[in-house]
């Protein structure tokens, strides 16, 4: 027996323990995102660092149902506008500017 459009729904929301789950490591990631922009702003992180770190975050939101939670697509979209704009930082630090 197929599935109903219901289930399939109701496989793809997240529980409140998993909201709950999400909001803290939102929350985490936000600290991160803090030490990792003065670690760059030190030198002490580089271009293949910032790469290691998106890449490292990216992979548990590739789990099914994840990327479709809004609250993770916050989250992402928040990591990787932070990202991007500390690589843009390294790019004008390393062109002089």
């Amino acid at each position: 027996m197929m599935p109903t459009d219901e289930e399939l729904d109701s496989d793809k929301k997240l529980s409140m323990v998993d909201e709950a789950l999400v909001a803290g490591t939102i929350a985490n990631t936000n600290g991160l995102l803090v030490i990792l922009a003065k670690l760059v702003a030190k030198g002490v992180f580089d271009r293949a660092d910032l790469q290691s770190f998106s890449d490292s975050y990216s992979k548990p939101l590739d789990h099914v149902g994840m990327r479709e939670n809004e609250l993770v697509t916050q989250m992402q979209d928040q990591m990787e506008s932070t990202l991007a704009e500390l690589m843009r930082y390294l790019s004008d630090r390393e062109n002089g500017g």
